[in-house]
């Protein structure tokens, strides 16, 4: 008897049933009372291993920075809410999707601009990526905002964001999980009644109390689903890659790697994103390895490449590329002398919430490795 084989569909177990004119007239007579033959689709819907539909892409900063200034001179956010240039993966058109269902684009605003404060059942992440004086609000706690800061905007928070008048036209990229949260049928959107919320708190005070080295405050835990720390700093998160690289070789896959995590859990900062900071040393070559989720890579500093798939993606700094959920990939840093930093987001946790998280690194003699990192934390 013939053994199913992964990747051919005419094994024993698999659907192959031929077309007759008997069958495509019964296929017709489901049709008409709303149900279907499940073998016409068996295949397609289960798959032997995860099949994105998204494909590799990057974008250029050189390329999409023009086009954020546009819009600010033709839209005003009192139009727009928020004018933002989205990534969209050309596999994906019309499902705003920048890989899987994660979304992702740039926002720009320029000084004295502020958008209306909203919450959402989204999750929502933002990544500076040039300008001064911007700032963000969530639920009443206010953060000021610099180049490479990550700043996150929980889900159901009330927050909203602007540019002193004093400061400088910023570009930040955006990351949601809206679109996911959308096709599980559970988003809602709320504009603040007052249009801005009030911000009775000391500025500054989440990162504050929050952002020490190992520190946390001996009051009553915190006990929301999110990390209490809104804002993490740049300096002082490549800092610290810097020090572990002294101390530590990193992973062979991704480097010095470091997870942006709530400090009061040690777990990711919101219940269905995590993010991630890599030091790529100088003329690093990572192994090629491929996971479930989809990750959504910002260039921090340096240049490099990242093999996908079997294709090249040659990327500098701000430049934004993807990863979609089981593609190959393996990141190179060009530089002889200097290091190349990644930021990265992704939906791992929701794939290790419900169990579906795998990795497989690639076998230098030509194959992968079994499936030994099933949902490790």
């Amino acid at each position: 008897m013939k053994q199913a084989v992964v990747g051919e569909d005419t094994a024993i177990g698999r659907a192959n049933v031929a077309s007759t004119p008997e069958r495509e007239a019964y296929y017709r007579r489901l049709t008409d009372v709303s149900t279907y033959a499940l073998w016409t689709v068996a295949n397609v819907i289960e798959p032997w291993f995860p099949r994105s539909t998204s494909v590799p892409m990057l974008w250029r900063y050189e390329e999409l920075r023009p086009l954020v200034l546009e819009s600010l001179k033709l839209v005003r956010p009192s139009e727009a809410g928020r004018r933002v240039v989205a990534l969209e993966n050309p596999t994906r058109k019309g499902s705003s999707a920048c890989v899987g269902w994660l979304y992702s684009g740039l926002q720009g605003m320029s000084p004295g601009e502020s958008t209306s404060a909203h919450r959402h059942a989204a999750a929502a992440l933002r990544f500076i990526l040039e300008g001064s004086g911007a700032y963000t609000v969530v639920d009443g706690h206010k953060v000021h905002l610099k180049a490479r800061d990550f700043i996150i905007t929980p889900a159901t928070a009330w927050h909203d964001h602007g540019v002193s008048a004093e400061g400088q036209v910023c570009i930040w990229q955006d990351g949601l999980d809206m679109l996911l949260v959308n096709q599980l049928e559970a988003n809602f959107y709320e504009v603040h009644p007052d249009i801005v919320q009030p911000a009775p708190y000391v500025a500054n005070d989440s990162p504050g109390i929050y952002g020490g080295p190992g520190l946390i405050p001996a009051i009553e835990p915190w006990s929301k689903p999110y990390s209490p720390l809104l804002k993490y700093e740049w300096n002082p998160t490549y800092e610290r890659l810097v020090t572990a690289a002294e101390v530590w070789e990193g992973t062979p896959f991704d480097g010095v790697i470091m997870q942006y995590v709530n400090p009061v859990t040690g777990g990711s900062v919101m219940p269905t994103l995590s993010a991630y900071v890599q030091l790529l040393r100088p003329n690093q070559h990572t192994k090629a390895h491929r996971q479930t989720g989809s990750y959504v890579y910002t260039v921090a500093k340096g240049e490099g490449c990242s093999i996908i798939d079997g294709q090249r993606f040659d990327w500098g700094e701000k430049d934004v590329f993807v990863v979609p959920s089981w593609a190959v990939h393996e990141h190179v840093n060009a530089s002889a002398s200097e290091d190349a930093v990644l930021f990265s987001f992704t939906d791992q946790p929701v794939m290790r919430a419900l169990g579906l998280y795998r990795e497989q690194p690639f076998d230098m003699n030509g194959g992968f490795q079994s499936l030994d990192r099933q949902n490790q934390v």
